[in-house]
């Protein structure tokens, strides 16, 4: 389980729980900044002490081995996954790259140390004074609240009246400060995934370039550099998603608390001031406690909590409760007073102060005490909701949303718009319209009247911007999501966990369990979807940007909150998938014996992915990166069947192998302010998994096992093709005869072998596919996925 979320209604309770979790994230950007402060002098030291350069590479790598990302939320994406498995695989690298050493580029200070430092300072350094000011104002806030609970009640009206704003605007301001802080901490946890790997990924690039010796490695290597690139676009993308979200969400919660407090088991929750007897001379004193209470088994809890100390002041206190009455100014010198009794002390009750004269109501009505809470928060919640005349129209308009007649004609006329008019639009889907003008077109496809004479596709009057923000905006307003509240939650699961296939076996068997008009109106749209991203080399919308796109239009929870919202990229996963798989889901049946995708079997652990064999013609396919599409080079002469090759398999990294084999770039090739690598000369040969390395060319090579007067092999001339160009290069070296299965395998086509854990194979050489061996095993010849095998 990784970092809790924090969510925005917590900053009204302000609970011990809360400040647990906020002292959990506090905590992590500590260990991150300690950790950033570790690489940064450690790259220092690559850069002054060529002489100390082995050591400084180990520690280096040390560094990189032992730190792993904290996530928020119950699981991590497979960008997510493998970029934390990134520092891992890049100390794997600098250990290998250190018996080739030469001198390391100066531009590592420009890639490295200045983008950390950078970080660092502005956005860690952010966090810590957001902290300082967090702390400041909490103390600041108590302190006056006790200070003004312990008012007489015999104050003049006037003084109470001016001690009680003052308290409450000071408390205003200490909720607004906790919101932002919050919101602080949970973004900086989102980017620092992103802005702490992206560094060490360009630091890399300056070995590869630099290191003459280390170009056999580095072109092993390059492979995961591009699937790491994508891994980290698409964390970025479904960031800024997710963070606009989290902040519309903190909008809705800072103009409406109450509307807004999140379900949970206590029918009330908060803190109080307890009044403590003492024998005298002593008196009595007042200790502040958070107390809860479910109204169905009467149990009421308190805990005292000291914020000064940050934790608790004893122990928990459970009783059932007897009766609740109100508490008058005549009879205690305090106000906002009332009075419980338990059923274990009868005729002993216990005095308790809220917070304020409202809060005392709340509590009252809770405990079924005589004060009862007025409606006046759904009047001032429908009043704000609903104060403007235009968004009132629309709303009204909106709220007629179905799947009926008149919802699938205005689908599939902005659906026709598009095709014809801005399929090739850059960045279709996510620039959005002019609201105004969205908002007079929904109203005139909406209207039966009208909606048949509305002319998208010939009309200069409609935008397809505005085109395309009126469709979305549609599919937002339907009563539920297209993918329907009852299935989000099963959807949600595989995309979480398991194999490719199993996940795309989920989502196939789950969209047949749509009710029939959902299922229709997503395959309409899922297959103008898939149409949109085979033209993203020129609209730049590729399938990972547009499940962030799509994602939340299609699916939503029924409850909104910050672990909701951390959800996103799962959704995002899902759209994905759809896409990619598009013509199976909604073309074939499922299985009918699939099980429910709760128990959905998943592939061996840690098994790696096999490369994609395919045999001659290579298709020409964009990869999915925002503003960085490539194309694999015509190269050879047939292509393979389609279901031979899952499509869409370099569009995204959903349901597919996260790190297949990718083409080369164009050299220096570079997309905004990132750094896409140079990898013309370094083309990628043969596979390999972050976090199971194998042995490359060279290293294996260097082995006793390798040496022909000591063992069994022979040398020989092996013969590997270069995705990009489609030539072949002839590398003497040497023929391993026998090798181990370290993981079991189904063969796929008819040339490939299956087998079992610890089978072993014969006479094993390089297979002309790349990623692929050739080898013998009771007798059969066939092709073995390289990196599921371990040579003797």
């Amino acid at each position: 389980m990784g970092l809790q979320p924090l969510e925005f209604s917590d900053c009204y309770l302000d609970s011990p729980w809360f400040r647990e979790r906020v002292r959990a994230h506090e905590a992590e950007l500590e260990k991150t900044n300690k950790f950033i402060k570790e690489l940064l002098k450690d790259g220092k030291n690559l850069i002054a002490a060529t002489k100390n350069l082995s050591a400084a590479q180990r520690k280096f790598a040390h560094s990189l081995r032992d730190f792993k990302f904290e996530f928020i939320g119950d699981a991590e994406t497979d960008d997510e996954r493998y970029i934390d498995a990134s520092l891992h695989e890049f100390s794997n690298f600098l250990k290998n790259l250190e018996e080739q050493r030469e001198i390391l580029a100066l531009s590592v200070t420009e890639t490295l140390i200045k983008p950390l430092e950078r970080f660092r300072k502005e956005q860690l350094g952010a966090v810590k004074e957001e902290k300082k000011k967090f702390d400041k104002e909490t103390e600041k806030n108590y302190s006056l609240l006790e200070k003004h609970l312990n008012l007489s009640a015999k104050k003049k009206e006037l003084q109470l009246q001016e001690a009680d704003n003052q308290v409450e605007q000071n408390r205003k301001h200490f909720y607004e400060l906790s919101l932002e802080y919050v919101c602080k901490l949970q973004e900086i946890q989102e980017r620092k995934k992103f802005e702490c790997v992206e560094p060490v990924l360009s630091f890399f690039q300056g070995l590869f370039t630099f290191y003459h010796q280390g170009y056999e490695l580095a072109k092993d290597f390059n492979h995961y550099k591009m699937a790491l690139q994508i891994n980290i676009q698409n964390t970025r993308n479904r960031f800024e998603g997710t963070r606009s979200e989290v902040e519309e969400l903190m909008n809705k919660i800072r103009r409406n608390p109450q509307e807004h407090k999140r379900a949970n088991h206590f029918t009330m929750e908060g803190y109080l001031y307890v009044q403590e007897k003492r024998p005298a001379p002593f008196g009595s004193s007042w200790v502040k406690h958070y107390c809860t209470y479910r109204k169905e088994t009467k149990k009421f809890t308190m805990i005292p909590f000291e914020h000064r100390s940050g934790g608790k002041a004893g122990d928990e206190e459970l009783f059932v409760l007897t009766y609740c009455t109100k508490r008058n100014i005549d009879t205690i010198d305090r106000r906002f007073c009332f009075d419980l009794e338990a059923s274990d002390r009868p005729g002993v009750p216990v005095t308790m102060q809220a917070f304020s004269e409202e809060d005392r109501k709340l509590w009252m009505e809770a405990l079924d005490g005589k004060e009862a809470v007025s409606d006046i928060f759904l009047l001032l919640f429908f009043s704000e909701r609903h104060n403007c005349n235009g968004a009132l129209k629309l709303f009204f308009f909106l709220a007629g949303a179905q799947l009926d007649k008149i919802g699938f004609t205005i689908i599939k006329k902005c659906i026709s718009a598009v095709e014809t008019r801005g399929i090739n639009d850059q960045g279709l889907y996510r620039v959005v319209g002019v609201s105004s003008k969205v908002q007079r077109l929904l109203s005139l496809l909406m209207d039966a009247k009208t909606c048949n004479e509305v002319d998208l596709e010939n009309s200069v009057d409609w935008e397809v911007k505005t085109i395309t923000s009126a469709m979305k905006q549609y599919l937002r307003s339907l009563p539920e999501p297209l993918m329907t509240y009852e299935l989000h939650g099963e959807f949600i699961v595989p995309a979480k966990s398991g194999s490719p296939e199993s996940r795309v076996s989920a989502v196939h068997f789950l969209v047949h369990k749509l009710p029939e008009k959902n299922k229709e109106m997503l395959e309409i749209l899922v297959k103008h979807l898939a149409n949109v991203s085979k033209h993203a080399k020129r609209n730049l919308m590729t399938v990972a940007n547009l499940g962030v796109v799509f994602g939340p239009t299609l699916m939503r929870p029924q409850e909104e909150t910050v672990a909701a919202i951390m959800d996103l990229k799962f959704q995002n996963i899902v759209v994905e998938i759809l896409i990619e798989n598009h013509e199976k889901i909604f073309k074939t049946l499922p299985d009918a014996t699939f099980p429910e995708p709760i128990s959905m079997s998943v592939s061996p652990p840690n098994a790696p992915p096999r490369q994609s064999r395919r045999q001659g013609q290579r298709i020409k396919r964009p990869l999915a990166v925002y503003n960085l599409c490539l194309e694999l080079d015509d190269a050879d002469s047939h292509s393979s069947p389609r279901e031979d090759t899952p499509t869409g398999s370099m569009d995204s990294l959903s349901s597919q192998s996260p790190t297949p084999a990718f083409p080369s770039s164009p050299p220096g090739l570079l997309d905004g302010n990132h750094l896409i690598m140079d990898s013309g000369d370094l083309a990628g040969w043969t596979t390999n998994l972050p976090g199971q390395s194998r042995p490359s060319m060279v290293s294996w090579m260097n082995t006793p096992s390798a040496n022909p007067a000591a063992t069994n092999t022979v040398p020989s001339t092996f013969f590997f093709s270069n995705p990009a160009t489609g030539s072949d290069r002839a590398v003497e070296s040497v023929a391993h005869r026998k090798a181990r299965a370290v993981y079991p395998c189904e063969a796929e086509h008819s040339s490939e072998l299956s087998f079992q854990i610890g089978a072993i194979f014969e006479d094993v050489q390089f297979s002309r596919e790349p990623g692929w061996l050739e080898g013998t095993l009771n007798g059969k010849r066939g092709l073995i996925p390289q990196n599921y095998v371990q040579f003797l």
